[in-house]
């Protein structure tokens, strides 16, 4: 396994207002995932007044696969794939073994059942091991947050006005196309996430926050604005948008989130909180081609819906 030059011993984060601490251990950490470093919190320690991290995640060269594990399942990333194992009673939590899309193993991670603590050993050369700490910062953080009203959104979303539109779509539909014709129609738009933005429910407000992981779109933002609607772009032969009751629109969303069906507190978590954004904001779907007029019908029917 490479070495590199330790950068920083630990590093503290802070992701959709969640705090998160890195012990590196002498691991380029900010070398493999440069898209951390808008993240970082400059007060280290973390604050002192404040509670433990969420999330704390230990890069451990020695970590190995434990025994007395038992296979879930595999699924599929779409630029790899994700292997996890629970681990035994009385401690619980699992196993995860990530590999890239030429089956090769990039991190194996050891979590806990709530994922607040979680131990990564990293594999293969640098592009390897970026691969497999993103990964597995990215699923710890979705299953962490899930506990503090928050899901990782498959989305690509857009702020303009003060507040903040998730697209989301299956993969190829279009999402970024339609958040790029905001930018050119729309004035004042601009983008706070391409690929995995992190929606919070804060004090009965739900907010957007940028996050590190953007797919192939280096828009990794600290920034943050009010939700103002969610929806779900779907190709047409021409451009219609409609609001979404709260079933459809849970159908909609959930497979859109990170989560793991087979685990039954955070499978709840993130049900609970689309819930509940569900019924704060509204939910549409957007038949549309992707064409300038399609941004202007979807920009038209969020500022009518807001001024009812």
């Amino acid at each position: 396994m490479p070495t590199f030059a330790p950068a920083i011993m630990n590093i503290n984060l802070s992701i959709a207002q969640l705090d998160i601490s890195i012990e590196a251990g002498g691991t380029d950490v900010l070398g493999l995932m440069p898209s951390l470093r808008p993240f970082i919190c400059r007060d280290a320690p973390l604050r002192a007044s404040a509670p433990d991290p969420m999330l704390t995640l230990t890069i451990d060269p020695g970590l190995q696969l434990l025994p007395g594990r038992q296979k879930l399942r595999d699924f599929d990333t779409g630029n790899g794939l994700t292997r996890v194992y629970l681990l035994p009673p009385p401690d619980g939590g699992y196993q995860i073994l990530i590999k890239d899309i030429l089956g090769r193993s990039c991190c194996l991670m050891v979590a806990d059942k709530r994922f607040t603590r979680c131990r990564v050993a990293l594999a293969g050369g640098r592009d390897m091991q970026a691969y497999g700490l993103s990964n597995a910062l990215m699923l710890a953080f979705s299953f962490a947050s899930s506990f503090h009203g928050a899901v990782l959104l498959h989305a690509s979303c857009i702020r303009q006005g003060g507040l903040a539109y998730a697209f989301t779509a299956k993969s190829g539909t279009g999402k970024s196309t339609h958040t790029g014709l905001w930018m050119s129609h729309i004035e004042g738009a601009d983008l706070i996430n391409d690929d995995n933005p992190a929606i919070r429910i804060i004090s009965g407000q739900p907010q957007v926050f940028g996050t590190p992981w953007s797919g192939k779109t280096p828009c990794h933002r600290p920034i943050s604005a009010p939700l103002g609607a969610l929806t779900l772009i779907e190709r047409a032969s021409a451009n219609s948008i409609e609001r979404l009751g709260p079933t459809m629109a849970l159908a909609a969303l959930l497979p859109a989130c990170s989560k793991m069906k087979w685990d039954h507190g955070i499978h709840t978590a993130v049900c609970d909180t689309l819930s509940e954004l569900i019924a704060l904001r509204p939910v549409f779907c957007l038949h549309c081609l992707p064409n300038r007029e399609a941004a202007i019908l979807a920009h038209a029917t969020f500022k009518d819906y807001e001024q009812r």
